[in-house]
């Protein structure tokens, strides 16, 4: 192939990148600042509970949104769900500015809203990705998109790390050390990060109009009701018994991540490490930094290694972090704790994306995707109804949900194990 034609192939794969690396820049933003926002108002019980309404909500929706991504174009899905979220957002962050205030309600509502764009956002840029590129290039293209990723992560947390609450001169503390900045940068408002938000999805919507691409594969489009095309990714599982039960349990670990950053974390760095918001935000860039690197090094790192032999080890390493965490009582161990949370988690999915662009036919990607979003949102419901008691949010108690965690994620890697030869 010519150097022209494969630039011309990859150019695709470059806007899209860079499109997601823009939206997802403000959506990390977003997505630390709102469990921020109620920790500090000592509101997290209320912020959990509404996490999990939330998530049973996209229980039902993550279905219908599969047979979305497979039912039409991806890239007209990923101009549609652009356009929406960016007119919401800017909407909620416009009546912040013209109020000076904004009721919990609709800070909870961006919460929701971005969760929503998620179940149909990454299931489509997954399906695009696998139908813009040869089978030869798939992991290095899954590590790219882990790359570009996180390294959105590390820039929206080092921002955090700053505007949750703050840079006072006279209180010369940053993400839990001391630092003698002698600089004042004030604290942004949940709205103006709102507005960030809105901005970047507008920027991304034009990013996206210009992706001229061909298929390198033929994808079979369904046309029968939704009842029907839901029903053909669970007869695709049905048939494939092995694909469904390691897709269920790889996604173990994506499921603690998201439980602990949005519903454990904020309340251990408050009420267990008795820090401020930076510390919370610092740790999210810390976890990016480590997820950054598996996207660099997790293919060499086990290229001895059976994807599902690794994707094992990984569990069992992210279990242990967990316990780890509830033993402890230190900044310092938190970081560690995220940074090598954000490899474990970020190496499995590259792994497990490499699997399924291997065994997974085009047609079905987005909605067995969506199934196992769907296995994977139940799990976290439970968890987070569970969090929510009262009791994990009193003094130091939150360590306990550390612990039932480490052994529902010690109880997945054995079943992974006990099945990664069928």
């Amino acid at each position: 192939m010519s150097a022209t034609n494969t630039a011309s192939t990859k150019k695709p794969l470059y806007l899209l990148f860079t499109a997601n690396a823009i939206s997802g820049f403000s959506q990390g933003l977003s997505m630390l600042a709102i469990p921020w926002y109620f920790a500090r108002q000592n509101q997290s019980s209320t912020f959990t509970f509404a996490y999990g309404i939330i998530t049973v909500i996209v229980l039902f929706f993550g279905l219908y949104a599969g047979t979305l991504v497979d039912r039409f174009s991806r890239k007209k899905n990923f101009l549609a769900v652009n356009i929406i979220c960016g007119i919401l957002l800017f909407s909620i962050a416009l009546s912040g500015y013209y109020f000076q205030s904004i009721q919990p309600f609709w800070v909870i509502a961006v919460f929701g809203i971005t969760l929503l764009n998620y179940n149909i956002h990454y299931p489509t840029l997954y399906a695009f990705a696998h139908e813009i590129t040869e089978p030869t290039e798939y992991q290095r293209v899954n590590s790219w998109i882990e790359i570009v990723g996180q390294s959105t992560s590390i820039l929206s947390g080092a921002l955090a790390a700053i505007l949750l609450d703050g840079v006072d001169p006279s209180v010369s503390k940053l993400a839990g050390f001391h630092l003698n900045l002698h600089i004042n940068i004030p604290r942004w408002e949940i709205w103006e990060v709102f507005m960030l938000d809105a901005s970047t999805y507008f920027i991304a919507v034009i990013l996206i109009a210009n992706i001229k691409y061909t298929p390198h594969k033929h994808v079979t489009i369904e046309l029968g009701s939704v009842y029907k095309r839901v029903q053909t990714g669970f007869t695709y599982l049905k048939a494939n018994r092995s694909l469904l039960i390691f897709g269920f349990f790889s996604y173990s670990v994506f499921a603690a991540l998201l439980v602990c950053i949005h519903s454990l974390l904020p309340i251990y760095v408050e009420k267990h490490l008795n820090e401020n918001g930076s510390v919370f935000a610092a740790a999210d860039l810390i976890y990016a930094i480590g997820a950054l690197g598996a996207g660099l090094f997790v293919g060499k790192v086990f290229a001895s290694t059976q994807s599902v032999k690794a994707i094992i080890w990984l569990t069992f390493l992210a279990s242990a972090l967990f316990l780890w965490a509830f033993l402890s009582q230190q900044v310092w161990i938190i970081y560690v704790f995220c940074l090598l949370m954000g490899f474990s988690n970020a190496g499995i999915r590259v792994l497990r994306l490499t699997y399924f662009f291997q065994h997974i036919p085009n047609e079905v990607m987005g909605r067995v995707n969506s199934i196992f979003n769907m296995s994977n949102v139940l799990t976290r419901s439970i968890f987070i109804f569970l969090f929510s008691v009262p009791f994990f949010t009193t003094g130091h108690q939150i360590v306990w949900a550390f612990l039932i965690v480490s052994v529902y994620l010690a109880f997945s890697a054995a079943i992974l194990w006990k099945v990664k030869d069928k």
